[in-house]
């Protein structure tokens, strides 16, 4: 890796740590420049043109990673039994659980990821927009909307949005306890938090509407 690069690795994960703190569209530049190490106002200009082209840097981290452990899941999940949903909220969760397992940086990207969810699709930057759709979220996203119990379209709309936010939440909240020097309440180990946020997001999908 050359100076060059090395650089722009150092933007990337300054970028990661300063849009999951202050958001995508909020962070200070000039803060991540100067937490990168960086004295030149321009980096960011010069290595991504852009705020955008720095967060489709960032998103472009763990896109492979999520993808393929994602699409692994998904094809299981399209082999079992139509009323199946356990093994379509695996393939949503685990691929995040593993991915903070990385550490800060890791926690932090579904800290992003959470914010992006959220916006509207239509009113997203088209390269931004692309880089979601790599990760490959929407196919399990459309096999959970099939394998959900029957429920009013707004219903269904809401509680995938709510837990949507509830998993990377739920997951970045754990990896960032893990972090603190000071101790808190005991965190479960890895496969059996895994399996416990399963069940909680098949409960919620499955509870009869108010």
């Amino acid at each position: 890796m050359g100076p060059a690069d090395d650089t722009r690795q150092r933007l990337v994960e300054a970028a990661t740590r300063g849009f999951a703190e202050d958001g995508v569209h909020t962070a200070s530049l000039l803060e991540i420049t100067r937490q990168a190490g960086q004295r030149n106002r321009g980096a960011v200009h010069y290595h991504f043109g852009s705020r955008t082209g720095m967060l489709v840097a960032v998103l472009e981290q763990h896109l492979d990673l999520l993808a393929t452990r994602e699409r692994e899941l998904l094809a299981i999940a399209q082999a079992q039994p139509a009323e199946d949903l356990v093994s379509v909220v695996r393939a949503l969760v685990l691929p995040a659980v593993e991915l903070a397992e990385l550490g800060g940086q890791g926690r932090c990207y579904l800290m992003i990821l959470g914010e992006l969810v959220e916006e509207d699709p239509d009113a997203m930057d088209p390269e931004v927009l692309h880089a979601l759709e790599r990760l490959g979220g929407y196919e399990v996203y459309g096999l959970l909307e099939q394998r959900v119990p029957p429920m009013p379209d707004d219903v269904r709309s809401e509680r995938l949005s709510l837990v949507t936010a509830f998993v990377l939440r739920a997951i970045a909240d754990r990896s960032r306890a893990g972090d603190r020097s000071t101790p808190g309440r005991a965190q479960l180990d890895t496969d059996p938090f895994a399996r416990n946020l399963v069940a909680m997001v098949v409960g919620m999908l499955t509870a009869p509407p108010a």
